[in-house]
């Protein structure tokens, strides 16, 4: 099932609430929570290189390195838009809300691989990085963003003290998001030819996890399902990628 050009990598996962204000920052918080404790189960090394908290609750969005064999070629498999539905905590009337976050897979692309990156194309800029406060709080322009301009791809970095660092972790990334759009848009191109390819967006959600007025977390790709909710945010996932991957390989 593993036998992909980079299902050995490292992986880069990032998410991003969606529609439900509050409620999506809670869930993309949940799922960063998730994510953080399947690696862990696995023994793989987590590294959370950027974060945005959210306005109340949660995150906007994250960006975390996972470092272990294998960790794209299991991780591919969480690429798209996930669902909650429970009573809303931040609803003062408790009503029932519908939240989506979308959680991107790419793998950490090395230096054997070659992407054409021209400085003039990029835009790097320095700022301050965000924290909680306190002692640990960085007081100098140490965070970057840097953007591709051709693509629009943008990246940053806070995680390091040193902007040197921080540069360099960014640049990693962009290398490893751009390969992942061309070797997207050379994929998206066959797949026109064959008409197979289903754009994921906020209308395609891959799995949807009900808190109410039942409990079940289902995967809408294989139909794979578990009444038991907690153990699933708790990073019980293996179910769900398995089935994924066994599927995608009956594919080819």
């Amino acid at each position: 099932m593993l036998r992909g050009e980079f299902d050995k990598n490292n992986a880069i996962l990032s998410i991003h609430s969606g529609a439900g204000g509050v409620d999506a920052q809670d869930w993309a918080g949940m799922l960063m929570r998730m994510y953080l404790r399947w690696c862990d189960g696995r023994g793989y090394r987590t590294e959370i290189v950027d974060i945005t908290p959210g306005d109340e609750a949660g995150v906007k969005g994250t960006t975390i390195l996972v470092t272990g064999n294998l960790a794209y070629g299991y991780l591919q498999a969480e690429t798209g838009v996930h669902r909650l539905v429970r009573l809303s905590p931040y609803d003062f009337n408790k009503r029932r809300h519908t939240s989506f976050a979308a959680v991107d897979i790419t793998p950490e692309i090395d230096d054997t691989v070659e992407v054409d990156i021209q400085p003039e194309d990029l835009r790097i800029d320095t700022y301050r990085a965000s924290g909680a406060g306190g002692q640990h709080v960085n007081v100098t322009d140490s965070a970057i963003r840097i953007t591709h301009k051709p693509t629009g791809i943008i990246v940053q970095c806070q995680n390091e003290r040193s902007q040197h660092k921080n540069r360099e972790i960014a640049m990693k990334l962009l290398r490893s998001r751009l390969h992942e759009k061309y070797r997207a848009e050379r994929e998206e191109e066959l797949a026109k030819q064959r008409s197979e390819r289903l754009e994921i967006n906020f209308g395609s959600q891959i799995r949807s996890y009900v808190l109410h007025p039942y409990q079940r977390v289902k995967d809408l790709r294989t139909n794979v399902e578990t009444g038991n909710v907690s153990a699933v945010l708790d990073g019980a996932l293996d179910p769900f990628i398995e089935s994924y991957l066994k599927m995608k390989a009956k594919e080819k």
